[in-house]
């Protein structure tokens, strides 16, 4: 949908919430019930009578209207988007408790710099620099997480460390990225599939652009999987994410998402040979600071030994016990990243020995809060 259009809708008593830099998603369902998804809250209810039913399929029928599409019984779901919103309807033939309605706010900004990532405990100060690094060293980075645990936000913030003088391309079916508004001076290309331009369409054309980084906004698709293969076998770099719930688990991941009959250790193999690192990042609510919380909780290098079998090094993990482990990077990392010029002290995470554990850490909590206001 054209921004300027988009911008004529009357959002009503919603407005308050578009307005919060802090909400991130606004869910209606069940005949009234609003719940926000906020970055410092998580996810709580808030009570509005006058965002109703009515309401809903008021603006439902705006957002028809103005795309020339129809939201009936013969045509139940709807999207719209600009470019930093979403709107997903459900209409009520289907939504059999009233019409349903998520609205995702996608900015044209980085939330995360430096000093929020240490400050609010995302990560050690350790653990960034080492990904930072593996940035500049061209690493092939997956980030895996549930949803709304940060995964694109992260994937943003690393995006923006690249040097300016590296071309990157981002292909999106939603669009969440938004580097070329927020990096307007650099040499970015910023595609969107659809139903006309599949990924595979898009990758290819992609390719004869001669990008240095490609950004995948979310792997979730056979084609996106194919997509990235083909990205990294090339010789191209990738930053992007996937849902997994663990960093170990993403080459098995992408796998099952192949819906092939490809022999699964070759196809292992090769994530193995050309992703080099995986994150798990983790959104959850807080006891002890009382806040909602993200964090990364894992971050994993992946390689093939001598014998082709690949292998996954566990550099830093930390358990639902807060205990957490930090293994130095093998050899493998460290060679391909001083290929690119990027060279890792021998014992970068101090740990006096290859493995370090330390315990005694707060437990993470992961009990949310309910019903709330704002």
């Amino acid at each position: 949908m054209d921004d300027a259009i988009f911008s004529q809708l009357d959002f009503g008593p919603l407005e308050e919430f578009l307005r919060i830099d802090d909400v991130t998603d606004i869910s209606y369902s069940n005949g009234g019930q609003v719940w926000l998804k906020t970055l410092s809250r998580g996810v709580f209810k808030v009570e509005r009578p006058e965002i109703n039913n009515a309401l809903m399929e008021k603006l439902a029928f705006q957002c028809s209207n103005v795309m020339g599409k129809t939201f009936n019984m013969a045509h139940p779901f709807l999207d719209a988007e600009s470019t930093e919103l979403r709107l997903n309807f459900i209409h009520d033939s289907i939504a059999t408790n009233g019409i349903a309605c998520l609205i995702r706010k996608t900015p044209s900004k980085i939330r995360l710099n430096r000093e929020k990532l240490i400050n609010e405990k995302y990560v050690s100060e350790d653990l960034l620099d080492f990904l930072l690094q593996c940035v500049q060293g061209h690493a092939n980075i997956i980030v895996s997480g549930e949803t709304g645990s940060g995964k694109t936000e992260l994937v943003k913030y690393l995006a923006s460390t690249t040097k300016e003088d590296e071309k990157i391309i981002t292909i999106e079916d939603t669009l969440e990225l938004h580097l070329d508004r927020i990096f307007p001076h650099r040499d970015i290309v910023a595609m969107k599939t659809n139903n006309i331009a599949s990924y595979t369409d898009v990758l290819v054309t992609c390719m004869r652009q001669n990008p240095i980084w490609i950004l995948l906004s979310e792997v979730r698709s056979a084609e996106a999987v194919l997509a990235v293969r083909n990205s990294i076998s090339s010789g191209h770099h990738i930053l992007s994410t996937i849902h997994s719930d663990k960093a170990s688990s993403i080459p098995m991941r992408m796998y099952s998402l192949l819906e092939t009959n490809q022999e699964v250790e070759q196809f292992l193999a090769t994530i193995h040979r050309y992703v080099q690192i995986g994150v798990y990042v983790k959104g959850y609510m807080s006891k002890e600071l009382g806040r909602f919380q993200r964090e990364i909780m894992e971050i994993c290098e992946f390689y093939v030994d001598d014998d082709n079998k690949p292998q996954v090094n566990t550099i830093f993990q930390k358990s639902m016990d807060g205990k957490m482990t930090l293994n130095n990077p093998t050899q493998h990392l460290k060679d391909y990243l001083s290929i690119q010029g990027v060279l890792l002290p021998e014992n970068i995470f101090r740990t006096g020995s290859n493995t370090k554990t330390i315990s005694n850490i707060t437990p993470t909590n992961n009990t949310a809060t309910a019903v709330d206001t704002i």
